[in-house]
């Protein structure tokens, strides 16, 4: 016989709270798509400049600082939001919550290392990511190192919606003001860099002309003239070679180039090679004709190039003048 004894209304029953139900796979991944996106778009559309813009300018220190601030963020919602407040923006808005297995909050250092796991997720080709669609408690490699769960949980009472989208809006307001400036900063480099090539192009060999021809009659005043068309580093060399020249006497030396290309040039700096040819002598039975090939670097300073370095590649090739 069995004998059915009615608790008395004042007894205490044993506490059997719900557990909240595990968070679907795709609700998770519209969560994360939340959390990272916005931030990593605006670190992709902002990247590209930082990595190979010139490091000067406003532009390059704005979009860097854009870059950290868009990284940081992604860091505080995923990390510290969560530690301090249990939710995260996608997270809150989908009514997902990671907790322990028996349901506590995690804190903070779990949930670094939650995080720092999720690098293990992606290495194994993303496989990570899709596990929980076969792990009987919806787990990712990084719940499982970190021993979490995900959960679904009710929502907080705030308007979630609307803020998310309102995150969402300036994120991409910011990406695309952020490519825009790229565009436009890149352009102007470009426009610079075309622009300096041009102008090496155009005046590099009539400096390299003028810096060698001088006249029997003119000497001093062309070979001060030739100075400045140097830099600091550069004239020592140069005026060592004039009082050579000075000391073999008075002649006219001519040069011409007769073809040039530009090896490299930047906004402040240049490279060319030039062939040249000149004469040198007063007296047409002396006139000795000089053919030689030289390369030429330029650095710019202020509105002007000037010539750093000067090196022949070929040895001078002398004819006439009695030879």
């Amino acid at each position: 016989m069995t004998a059915v004894v009615d608790a008395p209304p004042d007894a205490v029953l044993p506490d059997t709270a719900p557990v909240d139900p595990l968070a679907r796979w795709h609700v998770r991944a519209a969560a994360l798509a939340v959390d990272v996106l916005p931030g990593l778009a605006v670190v992709a559309t902002t990247a590209p400049w930082f990595l190979t813009g010139p490091r000067i300018g406003w532009s390059w220190w704005l979009l860097t600082a854009v870059a950290v601030l868009a990284l940081l963020a992604v860091i505080v919602n995923r990390i510290l939001l969560p530690a301090l407040t249990g939710w995260t923006l996608g997270r809150a808005l989908f009514g997902i919550r990671i907790v322990r297995r028996d349901g506590a909050n995690p804190g903070l250092t779990r949930l670094l290392l939650r995080e720092l796991a999720h690098l293990l997720d992606t290495a194994a080709l993303f496989v990570g990511w899709l596990w929980p669609l076969w792990d009987r408690r919806n787990r990712t490699f990084a719940d499982l190192l970190a021993r979490t769960e995900s959960r679904t949980v009710v929502p907080p009472q705030r308007d979630m919606r609307r803020f998310t989208g309102m995150v969402l809006a300036g994120a991409v307001l910011v990406a695309v003001l952020a490519v825009a400036l790229s565009y436009l900063a890149v352009y102007r480099q470009e426009q610079a860099l075309d622009r300096a090539r041009q102008q090496i192009a155009e005046q590099g060999p009539r400096i390299v002309e003028q810096m060698l021809s001088y006249g029997a009659d003119t000497m001093d005043e062309d070979l001060n003239r030739a100075q400045t068309l140097t830099t600091d580093a550069y004239r020592p060399q140069l005026v060592a070679q004039q009082d050579i020249v000075r000391k073999s006497g008075a002649t006219t030396n001519e040069y011409w180039a007769v073809s040039s290309a530009v090896l490299s040039s930047s906004t402040d700096e240049a490279a060319m090679l030039l062939a040249m040819q000149g004469q040198r002598g007063t007296k047409a039975e002396d006139l000795k004709f000089i053919t030689a090939t030289v390369r030429v670097d330029f650095d710019k300073i202020g509105d002007n190039w000037r010539v750093d370095s000067l090196t022949v590649l070929k040895a001078p090739l002398m004819q006439g003048g009695g030879q």
